[in-house]
């Protein structure tokens, strides 16, 4: 069974009894660990009962595939369903994974423990993948990175947990600043919840708690890298991009970063060219600017007007575009887009065009 990304919180709340088998997967290894331990609970109720509980090594298995149907036949002393967990895994735990699901094609649903699989991040060509997905008794939930809205949700039900709303223009800050690690976002949700509720009477999530106790996440990162890229700085934007790569930044996500930057210098180009000054223009946007980059937004005012930002606008979608369909390697797809950007606003100072 394969089940949809979206659905993997609910699967995991609600396991479907007969499955005898459950791959999580993907890039995000915090929301696997956090689905998998989700799921442990749904089963077994205490991840720390070693009655209900048993833990096993993926590399042991490859050589002894057995050990993993007689782990998961063993009956809990205490009653209910007990819980095989295996961690990093990869596709050496096909052959016992299979010989598991063969032995146990006939079992009446629950008979036998269920068998929780972490992965991380698995191509459509993995014999885990290929085993699992098809398979009647077993499950794959793949864990992506959190989109803008699934991370809106996750940050509002987060802080509501300690009696907190959140103001529109922090949201959005917030989200810039959020990575793709769903354990690492939820550390940084409690950090700042506990940083709101140490006002007096504070029930809302300001856009200056954002600032203050988030605000040297990797997003500002990536926001120095785009600034670089819009002006013209090769080398700052060198450095940054191969810092972001490093630390795991998503290329996509870069390049969503860089699609902000450019919507809100439109939206500050248009008030430019409607007789504000600079300064009124930022005064429009939210959320604010960082007080760190203002000059350097209002710098970039000069060099990008509102009638030449659809060029960059089309070397930002087609990249994004071209990162989830043609296969080729994300991150020199979006520092190629970042270059050609870069090298526009190079071009702009001297009077030239074309992104």
């Amino acid at each position: 069974m394969k089940v949809p990304a979206a659905r993997g919180d609910a699967f995991v709340r609600d396991p479907d009894p007969a499955v005898n088998v459950v791959l999580i997967y993907g890039p995000d290894l915090g929301l696997v660990r956090e689905r998998a331990a989700n799921l442990v609970k749904s089963v077994a109720k205490d991840p720390a009962d070693p009655f209900r509980v048993a833990i096993m090594d993926a590399a042991a298995l490859k050589d002894d595939p057995s050990r993993l149907g007689d782990e998961a036949r063993t009956l809990s002393m205490t009653g209910g369903r007990r819980v095989v967990r295996i961690s990093a895994a990869t596709d050496s735990t096909s052959r016992a994974l299979a010989d598991f699901l063969d032995e146990t094609a006939e079992t009446e649903p629950g008979a036998v423990a269920l068998v929780v699989v972490e992965a991380g991040e698995l191509g459509p060509r993995s014999s885990l993948r290929k085993l699992l997905e098809p398979a009647a008794r077993a499950a794959a939930v793949p864990c992506y990175g959190d989109e803008p809205r699934d991370l809106a949700d996750l940050i509002r039900s987060s802080l509501s947990a300690h009696g907190l709303s959140i103001a529109p223009d922090a949201l959005a800050v917030l989200q810039d600043c959020l990575g793709n690690d769903r354990l690492a976002t939820r550390s940084e949700l409690e950090k700042l919840a506990l940083y709101a509720s140490a006002g007096d009477n504070k029930s809302e999530v300001s856009v200056e708690d954002v600032f203050a106790c988030v605000g040297d996440l990797a997003s500002l990162a990536a926001e120095d890298a785009v600034f670089a890229a819009f002006e013209g700085d090769f080398a700052a934007l060198d450095r940054g991009f191969a810092r972001l790569m490093l630390e795991g930044t998503s290329p996509v996500a870069l390049l969503r970063t860089a699609l902000r930057h450019l919507q809100r210098l439109h939206v500050a180009a248009a008030a430019v060219a409607d007789g504000k000054s600079p300064d009124q223009a930022l005064q429009t946007l939210r959320p604010p600017v960082f007080y760190k980059h203002r000059a350097r937004f209002k710098a970039q005012l000069r060099v990008w007007s509102a009638d030449r930002i659809g060029e960059a606008m089309s070397v930002l979608l087609t990249a994004e575009q071209a990162c989830k369909r043609t296969g080729a390697p994300d991150a020199a797809l979006a520092e190629r887009a970042l270059m050609r950007i870069g090298s526009a606003a190079s071009r702009r100072r001297t009077g030239t065009s074309g992104a």
